[in-house]
């Protein structure tokens, strides 16, 4: 089982959606999130005149898009890019607690941010070309991953999901997955479907080479966030279109039954019923059990 962190947010203005801070126990980082509409507030606060590297998150007419920069006085940076770029409403600051970063570390972090922030494809981003980074001695540089890990663990708390992905096909995730985590199977043989997929840290992950249908055949004005979904699979390979066929080409992890089927049949799908074990019971049958032991 994963060991459990402590996430501390401090709205700083008492509002969810307002400027705030959030600290890891144990983690050095420290993370400003600000509106901009309190960007002057924001920029006064003793962690945005340190070293760090940013986020800019906003939208153009063409959809979501953000920047990623990094700079010895975050301050002065951020309000030059408040006069040069109008698209942006949020800035989230990173930075340590005793401005412990420096230069070579930041544009190490910049680096390592943008080519995760495009492998996930999930947000365009203004950025030209790739960061050239830092060279950092062995020590540096497992202490600047390990600062990375908790980072993302700290970003999508605080809504920012420019680095969220579903794939699950490292080696460091299939060393940790559970040998007695559930498999799942979904068939629709008259459409080519047949896919597995296990359930591990409360995500269903459909395995590599699971077959699904070929195109998305649902009323396009029902279930539009799977199929857009599923239109960015395509694009970014994990799924892998051949004639009449397709399949997964790596594993991807869904946060629920339903998007999962969907994804694999094509069309809006009821995943808890879709989904079944070896001995035919469905995942609402599988979860009752789990639901009805713990509460026993």
């Amino acid at each position: 089982m994963t060991a459990g962190r402590s996430l501390e947010l401090f709205f700083v203005d008492g509002r969810p959606d307002g400027m705030l801070t959030a600290e890891v126990f144990n983690w050095t980082g420290h993370v400003l999130r600000i509106p901009r509409t309190r960007l002057a507030e924001g920029l006064q606060r003793a962690q945005a005149r340190q070293t760090g590297v940013y986020l800019l998150l906003g939208s153009d007419e063409t959809g979501p898009l953000a920047y990623i920069g990094e700079a010895e006085d975050m301050a002065r940076r951020i309000g030059q890019h408040a006069k040069e770029k109008d698209w942006w409403e949020v800035a989230v600051l990173v930075t340590t607690a005793g401005d412990a970063l420096n230069k070579a570390h930041i544009r190490y972090l910049e680096s390592r941010l943008v080519a995760m922030a495009r492998a996930a494809g999930a947000t365009r981003l203004e950025n030209g070309n790739q960061p050239a980074g830092s060279s950092l001695n062995e020590a540096a540089t497992a202490n600047m991953e390990s600062f990375l890990d908790t980072l993302h663990m700290v970003l999508p708390a605080i809504r920012v999901d420019l680095f969220q992905t579903g794939r699950r096909s490292t080696s460091r995730e299939v060393a940790q997955q559970p040998t007695e985590a559930p498999r799942f199977h979904l068939a629709v043989p008259r459409h080519g479907v047949d896919a597995t997929a296990d359930l591990v840290d409360g995500e269903l992950r459909v395995k590599a080479g699971s077959e699904v249908r070929p195109a998305w055949v649902g009323d396009p004005k029902h279930a539009s966030n799977y199929r857009e979904l599923r239109q960015h699979l395509v694009a970014r390979g994990i799924i892998s279109l051949s004639g009449d066929s397709a399949r997964m080409t790596e594993d991807y992890a869904f946060s629920s039954p339903s998007a999962a089927a969907a994804v694999v049949t094509g069309r809006s799908a009821k995943g808890r019923t879709s989904w079944k074990l070896p001995d035919g019971r469905t995942y609402a049958d599988w979860e009752a059990a789990q639901i009805e032991g713990a509460t026993e």
